[in-house]
């Protein structure tokens, strides 16, 4: 029986998780810093001084966390109040296990999906250590910025399944069939969309994503759509 592989990691280099964890996490973390410190006025009218030094805490941890990331330090156990914390510290005791007595989980070193988890959570971590912005939406300016910008590509999308929603019941099986693989494409391709993925950049949908399909189509690497739909097809007999 083939074993599983290693969990793709930052020490692999020239990979997405070599870039991910050298270049897209930081800037991830610097554009939470700037997000911060220009709202800080916004937490003064809100909370005084006590919103202030809540700003300047915050970003004095994640400043902290983005050196470690970028220095490949080891991974700290969460210490905040959250029901999630056990679950989070075991894992990262599991992570430990796996390695040899002188070594410690790392950035570089450790599952490239579990240390971008970790980082998103620390930065949450970070917010509920510095009351009373512990609520602070630090994604939330660049999320509607985004949402706004594509609304024409959402629009488009809609309008579309409307009228396929309107004529279903005249499509038959090859039509219905098309659809489905249209959209399931367009399913695919929305994590373009993702913030994430650019780090925060301006990544949102401005054209329709229906007119794309066929020029995106030679980047799937793998494609099961036709095994989908028959699994479909045999769920309803």
């Amino acid at each position: 029986m083939a074993t599983v592989p290693a969990s793709l990691a930052g020490s692999f280099q020239g990979s997405f998780a070599y870039f991910s964890i050298k270049d897209r996490l930081p800037q991830i973390l610097t554009r939470v810093i700037d997000t911060l410190h220009r709202h800080k006025n916004e937490f003064f009218e809100e909370h005084g001084e006590k919103g202030i030094e809540a700003e300047k805490n915050t970003i004095s941890i994640l400043s902290k966390l983005r050196n470690e990331l970028q220095t490949d330090k080891p991974l700290v156990p969460l210490d905040d109040k959250l029901p999630d914390v056990p679950l989070w510290n075991r894992y990262l005791e599991y992570q430990q296990n796996l390695l040899d007595g002188n070594e410690q989980p790392s950035w570089f070193q450790s599952p490239w999906l579990y240390v971008e988890c970790y980082m998103y959570r620390r930065i949450h971590e970070a917010l509920l250590h510095n009351p009373p912005i512990d609520d602070y939406d630090v994604f939330k300016e660049a999320k509607v910025q985004s949402f706004f910008e594509s609304q024409q590509a959402i629009i488009a999308l809609c309008t579309y399944l409307q009228e396929i929603l309107k004529n279903i019941e005249d499509l038959d099986e090859k039509q219905l069939q098309e659809e489905f693989f249209k959209l399931l494409q367009v399913s695919l391709w929305g994590n373009k969309c993702d913030l994430s993925i650019s780090a925060g950049e301006d990544n949102s949908q401005k054209a329709s994503p229906l007119k794309s399909l066929d020029n995106l189509k030679t980047f799937i690497l793998v494609d099961d759509t036709e095994s989908i739909w028959s699994v479909f097809c045999h769920s309803e007999s």
